[in-house]
């Protein structure tokens, strides 16, 4: 299956306002990718590209007085199949964890594990480790949490998500990796595109989206707790401990974001030249 996926922003900055971008197709999809994911702006402006600790691709430059246009339109080769579902992983002790997973036991800015630990070991203390206990996470937060794009907010954090019981896709998200962590179970947040393909899935058109991993049975594993069930089409763009990690954009300086375009659409072989142009 091919993917389409790409984004257009236009920003308006009062004065030359530095900016860091988190939007690049991730590492681990380089081989899936046709047409790759080229940063255009507009007008042209220098640009540099690092790797953050986390092994995520991103862009620094700086955007001049008045309008600039960020863009990208890329080809993305997919399996077609939905997540993954493996039952029986295992979940570890932590001391048998891999050091390198133990950060994502750890409290971060969005997901305050001290203040949801009560709740989660009251809620899921007496459900079968491993992959049992994630999907019921994944079926609380799916069933405790009313989506809605007018319930975002750039502060609200998984405590206030679980009060409130409403938020888009990264509170979701954020909510069901504080309660993960505090079960000892180690889970990052990812970012990424995501169409609406195949059955069961929400109308519209496709997105940036929230989702996350948790390591189980010595690998990380796919959940999702705003969709709930297996999605076909995900394209990874980062990770981290949280959105605060991984925004797709970054501005050092005053600005207004005044359009905001995404695209992720399956397409056929025969459309494949017609991208970028």
């Amino acid at each position: 299956m091919l993917l389409r996926v790409g984004y257009e922003f236009v920003y308006d900055c009062v004065q030359p306002t530095p900016m860091v971008l988190v939007l690049s197709v991730h590492y681990s999809r380089a081989s899936d990718m046709l047409v790759p994911d080229f940063l255009v702006t507009n007008p042209a402006v220098p640009i540099e590209g690092y790797r953050d600790s986390f092994g995520n691709w991103c862009t620094r430059l700086v955007a001049p007085t008045g309008e600039i246009r960020l863009s990208a339109n890329a080809v993305v080769r997919d399996t077609g199949m939905p997540d993954a579902v493996t039952p029986d992983a295992r979940q570890h002790r932590v001391e048998e964890l891999p050091s390198e997973t133990l950060q994502f036991l750890l409290a971060s800015r969005y997901c305050e594990t001290d203040l949801l630990a009560d709740v989660a070991w009251s809620q899921f203390g007496h459900t079968d480790e491993g992959w049992a206990r994630v999907q019921a996470i994944c079926d609380y937060v799916h069933g405790h949490v009313t989506f809605g794009y007018e319930h975002a907010r750039v502060t609200k954090t998984a405590w206030d998500t679980f009060n409130e019981r409403t938020g888009v896709c990264r509170d979701f998200t954020h909510l069901a990796v504080a309660l993960c962590r505090a079960m000892n179970i180690p889970a990052r947040y990812c970012t990424g595109y995501l169409g609406n393909i195949g059955p069961n899935v929400p109308e519209g058109d496709g997105d940036f989206s929230a989702w996350f991993e948790v390591y189980l049975g010595g690998r990380w594993h796919t959940f999702d707790a705003r969709n709930n069930v297996p999605r076909i089409g995900r394209v990874l763009i980062a990770r981290g401990h949280d959105a605060a990690d991984v925004p797709l954009s970054h501005s050092f300086g005053p600005n207004t974001l005044t359009s905001f375009k995404v695209w992720t659409d399956e397409i056929a072989d025969g459309d494949l030249q017609q991208v970028g142009r």
